[in-house]
Formats: structure tokens, sequence, C-alpha cells
């Protein structure tokens, strides 16, 4: 019994250590600095980076292609393993400063990669306690700050429509970080409402089934690709 266990914990850090890799992915794909409509940028993470997939239903939507500096990886702001959100943004206004249209996302991993090591904010919920921890609202907190804080930069930048893709249901192994995504959700759709700019916040939440996130429990498949690009389109086609 003891040896079942022990091997139970080896699979479980394998995987947790297997999701990791996959959810940092090297820092992200390259940037896309040149594309048919440079007024246009997504910035975020690897729920639009790792696959590419959204970028591309859109594009295709579209008919046109979007400058692109999304990284698997990033934080809002900060974080030492990937380019933050923040950054990408700065990055994106050196290149070209006009820029009309941001769709993006972000804030997820602010919670997630901590959790998947050693879950030091109390995010994951467990039999023992079956709410969120304080420290974990609070890190949600700052996150929302941060959100707030580029989404008003976008704003007096001059940038006229933000576009922003919130986090859907994590299954199966990271279903106990449901609590942190529903209070998370909550803090990011305020960040855009009470935000100066233009932004329109896409909750995809019960739009993705378990069977179209991958074996990770984090990324969406071609088919939760495909979904969230449609969730996403009709804002985005607005503002072309």
């Amino acid at each position: 019994m003891k040896l079942n266990q022990s091997l139970f914990r080896m699979l479980k850090l394998a995987a947790s250590g297997a999701a990791f890799s996959l959810l940092v992915a090297c820092g992200g794909n390259a940037y896309v600095e040149d594309a048919d409509r440079n007024d246009v940028i997504t910035v975020g993470d690897s729920i639009f980076d790792l696959s590419g997939d959204i970028q591309r239903f859109l594009e295709e939507e579209a008919g046109q292609t979007f400058r692109n500096y999304t990284q698997s990886g990033a934080e809002i702001a900060g974080g030492a393993i990937a380019t933050s959100v923040t950054q990408q943004y700065s990055d994106a206004k050196s290149t070209d400063a006009n820029i009309a249209t941001v769709v993006m996302d972000g804030g997820g991993n602010d919670i997630l990669i901590p959790a998947i090591l050693l879950d030091p904010y109390g995010c994951r919920t467990h039999w023992w306690r079956w709410s969120i921890s304080s420290s974990c609202r609070n890190l949600v907190d700052d996150t929302y700050v941060d959100t707030v804080n580029l989404i008003n930069t976008m704003d007096n930048d001059g940038v006229e429509k933000v576009i922003f893709l919130g986090y859907y249901e994590l299954p199966r192994g990271n279903a106990n970080l449901e609590g942190a995504l529903t209070y998370g959700a909550k803090r990011l759709g305020e960040a855009c409402s009470n935000s100066t700019a233009n932004c329109t916040f896409v909750d995809p939440r019960g739009y993705i089934p378990a069977a179209h996130v991958k074996w990770d429990n984090i990324h969406p498949t071609e088919e939760g690709s495909r979904t969230l690009a449609d969730l996403l389109w009709p804002h985005l086609q607005n503002a072309l």
C-alpha cells in the first residue's frame, strides 16, 4: 500500500512537472511584429501562444493578420520565466505605437504557476480547506491592480478597444482551482469594467468542456481554441 502511494505521488509530481514545462514552453514563440493590420495586437500567455490556434482562427475570420506578442508562461507584471503581458505591450509600442485594438488575456499564470509548484498561497481547495485562503485572495487582488494599471496605460496611449479573454474551468487534476478561478474571473472582469478604457471582458466559463482541454488540464485543444476564438470574434469584428 505504501509503495502504491509513493508511486502515485511520483507520477503526480512527474505530471505536474510536465504541465509546468508546457506552461512555460521555453518562454514562448517569437513575436510577430509585421502584419496586415499592425494597429491590432495580441498580448497574453500560453492560452494564445502555445498552439497559436486562437490567433490563427481570428486571422482566418478577418482575412488579415495581426501583430502577436503573446508568450507562454507570462504573468501580468513581473515574473521570472517569460516576458510579462505588461512588457509585451511595451514592446509592441516600441515597434509601432499606432495601436487601435488589443486582444489579450492574462492573470492566470499569476495563480497557476505557484499553484502547480507548491501552492504557497493556498489557491487549491481540499477536503480540509473548502475555500481559497486569504493569501490567495490577496494574490488575485494584487493581479487585479496590475491589470487595471495595464489597461489604463493602454487607454492613455490612445488604444480604442481592449478585448480581454477570461479563463475557463480547469478539469481533472486542476479542478480544485475552481474557487481561485471564480474569484479571479470576478476580479479580472472588474479590472476591465473599472478601467478607463473601452474594455470588453469575454467570460468563457461554461463553454469549454473537459474534453476540449488537453491532458495537461490547462491548455485548450484545437476545438477549445476554436470556441474561444468564436467568443472573441464578434467583439474583434466590430473593432476592425
